[in-house]
């Protein structure tokens, strides 16, 4: 059986609550080899079976967001009394299933770093490629560290997982101006590098938040000086997507700052086929708003809380 009809019979039955004959037919297959497409996905753990004593919201979620914004989302169950840190590490462990597999051989991953890509990497389970490489989507230094040893722990970390070739991006996470990274730009290693990024299958991120319960690494760790944070709430700016700032609606190409960062923009992303966002936080609703305006997600995982958030929902509603 293949992993990805494993897949998407298992997110069909347990995430969009279809029954297995409407499976069959979106898959053009017969209802025993969708009932064995789900068993298959309970034996190599890509489900797990959890009983909770409430009713969950993530069924409906998972199809409301999916239809309001066109993409793929998958809402995890965590019960109403989780802290943050424990709805991240529920976020964290399913993304990891998701991108195992995905993921396989001669495909690119390109992965932006931050707390919960580091929670994500990890989460993930060893599964051996053949030609396969991850990349660095954005810069990691900053005035008070390289950021070098971070970014390369995480991103040799995922490689290390999938016996992936890594390709680091050994550039700031901002440049102090324009002008040094339009040069930049025109080295030939930096450009291997964009090179690598422009071929990718799979982007996986977060969104990052100013401020407000798990804090974004960009916002905590040095990255932004006080002047800088001014100047992004004096533009309206509500959050980040691989160090691009985003102001609400999605707009991006006007904030002063996003001419000196290194990752891609929302246009660029779009280039890449599947586009994987991974949130939890009550702080990252609206960033994540913003995200989706700018058309930067295919694939969503989101928490029920942050979930319901998301659409406005009250958490002890049942759609």
């Amino acid at each position: 059986m293949e992993r990805e009809d494993v897949l998407r019979a298992a997110s069909m039955y347990y995430l969009q609550d279809m029954t297995m004959d409407v499976i069959a037919r979106h898959l053009s297959t017969s209802r025993s080899t969708v009932s064995r497409l789900i068993k298959r996905a309970r034996e190599t753990g890509l489900v797990e079976i959890t009983i909770r004593p409430a009713r969950t919201l993530a069924p409906g979620l998972s199809r409301t967001i999916a239809r309001e914004h066109a993409i793929e989302a998958y809402v995890v169950p965590v019960p109403d009394s989780a802290t943050e840190l424990q709805r991240l590490e529920q976020v964290a462990l399913t993304t990891a299933k998701l991108i195992g597999s995905w993921f396989d051989s001669e495909m690119v991953l390109a992965l932006a770093w931050g707390t919960t890509l580091a929670a994500i990497g990890r989460n993930l389970t060893p599964k051996a490629t053949r030609g396969s490489a991850v990349v660095q989507l954005n810069g990691a230094a900053n005035t008070r560290t390289s950021g070098v040893e971070y970014a390369s722990d995480l991103i040799s970390g995922f490689g290390g997982a999938f016996d992936a070739a890594v390709h680091h991006f050994p550039v700031p996470a901002f440049f102090d101006y324009p002008e040094t990274k339009a040069a930049m730009w025109r080295e030939r290693s930096v450009r291997r590098v964009l090179d690598v990024q422009r071929r990718a299958d799979i982007a996986l991120f977060s969104v990052g938040a100013v401020s407000g319960g798990v804090p974004s690494h960009v916002y905590s760790a040095g990255y932004l000086d006080a002047e800088d944070v001014t100047l992004l709430h004096d533009e309206g700016v509500v959050g980040d997507v691989c160090t691009v700032f985003l102001r609400a609606d999605g707009s991006y190409a006007d904030v002063a700052l996003n001419a000196r960062a290194t990752g891609p923009t929302p246009t660029e992303l779009r280039r890449i086929p599947r586009r994987v966002c991974a949130v939890a936080g009550d702080n990252k609703v609206a960033p994540l708003r913003a995200a989706l305006a700018a058309g930067a997600v295919t694939d969503l995982v989101i928490d029920e809380v942050t979930a319901a958030a998301l659409v406005d929902l009250p958490a002890a509603v049942v759609p």
